[in-house]
């Protein structure tokens, strides 16, 4: 089945754009066809880090958006897609009422598509209060995929006990944890604007992983492909 993966969060600074980077190099890695969408015009993360598959779009126009799902028309069931958008912060009410105004849950389920609205959420109350809107607004007719970043806290008991996360969970969502990756490699790789492929094999430079810096980007990989192995991609 094809997917198409909003990775979302709403609030900015939550790690909207490391797990649409992850996802991405986790389709590579298993050689798993996929093309992204970038709709931050001001850090473009994606599109630096992954500009051989990601595009920009404008999230306010609905030609832009369109693109999403034209991606699809020409997939045949043999051979799927996955699409990942990386949404910037506050991008919320246009994609809604895009989403609405063109029936896309019934259009791609009609196209045998799997839509996947991922929830990035750090420790704070605002992820919890994001969520809520999500489901509030798109109730059982999507997936929900909940990532607790533990790159933004560790103590996630408000989402956990939330009404929201509840009912997010009877309706099927998955809930997937991301580890911390090393601060000072996270730093380089993103100075480097490398993938996560990249930063691992290019040894040499001022901001070239050392090591067992190396070991630790691999393991932390592993780690997070085990998660997204479990999830309808």
């Amino acid at each position: 089945m094809s997917s198409l993966n909003f990775i979302g969060g709403e609030k900015g600074g939550v790690g909207k754009s490391v797990v649409a980077r992850v996802l991405a190099q986790y389709f590579i890695d298993n050689q798993l066809p996929f093309t992204g969408f970038d709709t931050d015009r001001s850090h473009t993360s994606f599109t630096r880090f992954y500009a051989d598959f990601a595009s920009p779009i404008i999230v306010d126009s609905y030609e832009g958006l369109d693109a999403i799902a034209s991606a699809f028309e020409t997939t045949e069931p043999e051979h799927p897609l996955r699409v990942i958008v990386d949404l910037a912060a506050q991008t919320a009410a246009p994609l809604t009422r895009w989403i609405q105004d063109s029936d896309l849950l019934d259009v791609m389920a009609e196209m045998g598509v799997k839509v996947n609205f991922w929830h990035i959420a750090d420790a704070g109350q605002d992820s919890v209060d994001q969520l809520a809107r999500l489901i509030d607004t798109w109730g059982n007719r999507a997936h929900y995929v909940i990532v607790k970043n533990h790159g933004r806290g560790n103590d996630f008991s408000q989402l956990e006990v939330s009404p929201a996360m509840k009912q997010s969970v009877a309706w099927g969502a998955n809930v997937v944890s991301l580890a911390q990756l090393h601060e000072a490699s996270m730093r380089k790789i993103d100075r480097q604007n490398a993938s996560f492929w990249a930063a691992l094999n290019h040894k040499s430079g001022e901001d070239a992983l050392g090591l067992l810096e190396r070991q630790r980007v691999k393991h932390w990989l592993h780690k997070t492909y085990e998660s997204f192995d479990r999830l309808p991609l």
